[in-house]
């Protein structure tokens, strides 16, 4: 069986190490390594124990094979759940040349914790088509600011932070910004 165990770990910065000490019975690296690479048999137990340790879905884990579409099983709209007139599928998601995320750790906002927004990374010339949308900004010494880009005047963007009672902020043209495209969120 494919799977993503050693994608989701290494996307979230833990070691073999860190993951078999959040088991449930704790367990060994070396367990988790063999049944990342596929050395040992993958069960429904282990896939389980590890999406829990990894505070993950089991079937962020999994990798489906030759599917690449999802079917739609029904419409929801203001009427309820009702059949399709006709059959539709749902594309996975593409991530752009460039793309980044950004990880909710805590709520803010329209954002939950465990939220993961994909952002389109833009350049000045692009920034006007960006205004009123939720932006990532580029700081000095690694830092971001993330708000809504609500202006530009001249070089100057401004930016109101999502934080309750925040003050709007001006940054002088970045190099880049990254746009909010997209919301993944586990319900």
């Amino acid at each position: 069986m494919i799977n993503h165990i050693r994608d989701v770990r290494k996307a979230m910065g833990l070691t073999l190490e860190d993951v078999a000490k959040r088991c449930e019975p704790v367990t060994t690296a070396q367990t988790i390594g063999r049944l990342e690479t596929g050395t040992r048999t993958l069960s429904l137990g282990w896939l389980n124990k590890i999406a829990d340790a990894l505070a993950v879905d089991s079937a962020a884990l999994l990798a489906l094979p030759d599917q690449d579409e999802l079917p739609v099983a029904a419409m929801l709209d203001h009427r309820g759940a009702h059949a399709l007139e006709k059959t539709q599928t749902i594309l996975q998601p593409t991530i752009e040349l460039g793309m980044v995320a950004l990880r909710i750790k805590s709520s803010v906002g329209d954002y939950r914790a465990g939220d993961d927004i994909w952002l389109s990374r833009r350049t000045p010339d692009d920034y006007v088509a960006a205004l009123n949308r939720d932006i990532l900004v580029p700081r000095p010494a690694g830092r971001f600011l993330f708000g809504r880009l609500i202006g530009r005047e001249g070089d100057k963007l401004q930016i109101l932070p999502l934080e309750a009672g925040a003050r709007q902020q001006i940054v002088k043209d970045p190099e880049w910004i990254g746009v909010a495209v997209r919301l993944v969120r586990a319900l």
